[in-house]
């Protein structure tokens, strides 16, 4: 409820924010409906069906429907904004009340399909371009639930995080993609969902290039060395460069160039332009 979408202006955001709260009140009505006792698989389309009739907006009625989307594998997303948002807290509500109560799927066993809602999420994410961070998601919705202080939210929230890695992980490798480069983007971040896939893709295309080996052996080299570097100071940050330490001019020109080529960089970064920010690395 304290998450901005970040797709609107504010005063659209706040109409926005009052039509997926109306459909949340109402998504689940119609569970106690004859008809949904009587055919189960109509559940949300009936919901759909009494809001329209009821006269509430073709907003919520549609999101009301939407929300159990996709319902199986492959299944079709949900087409609205709306429909979509109220897919995805619905989804996560059910995957945090789960894991605050140690209903965490093991092995083969999933029986309140945990793995597939997960999956559900990645995909309406990505698919409707829905960038807002998804362990902010996953702490508003563990909040809702009783648990014995930051400590417990803390441990949830990473286990939660971690079980939504590992489906991006299979939905990844699903879609082709190389495994080396799965673990790289996603180990960096999974946070902005949509531009994991623009920064595979980019990793991707730099892979094809003929001076993309020498290049990665360089970076190698690189981690190695600061991994050598032994542990931090007390104080010290990591990646803090004291210049005053510095003994010849070539370290001072070494900086002035690191400085150039990180403000191209993270302008790149920012502007989603992920190729463009590894080219300017290499």
């Amino acid at each position: 409820k304290g998450m901005d979408i970040g797709l609107f202006g504010e005063e659209q955001e706040n109409e926005f924010k009052s039509q997926v709260s109306r459909a949340a009140k109402l998504c689940k009505t119609d569970l106690v409906s004859q008809v949904v006792g009587e055919f189960p698989k109509l559940q949300g389309v009936m919901g759909r069906v009494y809001a329209a009739i009821a006269g509430e907006l073709s907003t919520v009625s549609a999101a009301i429907e939407e929300h159990y989307r996709p319902t199986y594998s492959g299944g079709p997303l949900p087409e609205t904004i709306a429909g979509s948002v109220l897919s995805i807290a619905d989804k996560i509500d059910s995957i945090c009340g789960c894991f605050s109560a140690g209903l965490i799927p093991t092995g083969a066993s999933d029986p309140y399909a945990l793995r597939r809602q997960g999956i559900g999420i990645i995909q309406i994410m990505n698919e409707k371009g829905l960038s807002f961070s998804l362990r902010e998601l996953i702490r508003e919705s563990l909040q809702q639930f009783d648990l014995k202080g930051s400590g417990e939210l803390n441990a949830l929230t990473q286990k939660v995080y971690t079980f939504l890695q590992n489906r991006i992980i299979q939905l990844l490798a699903d879609q082709g993609y190389a495994r080396d480069a799965i673990t790289a983007v996603v180990e960096a971040s999974i946070d902005n969902v949509p531009n994991i896939w623009s920064r595979l893709e980019a990793l991707e295309s730099l892979k094809a290039k003929p001076d993309f080996e020498p290049l990665a052996v360089a970076f190698k080299r690189v981690g190695n060395i600061i991994k050598k570097s032994g542990k931090l100071e007390e104080g010290d940050k990591p990646g803090e460069i004291h210049a005053n330490l510095f003994e010849h001019a070539s370290e001072s020109a070494l900086l002035a160039a690191f400085k150039k080529v990180e403000k191209r960089v993270s302008d790149a970064m920012g502007k989603g332009l992920f190729e463009k920010a590894l080219l300017d690395i290499a």
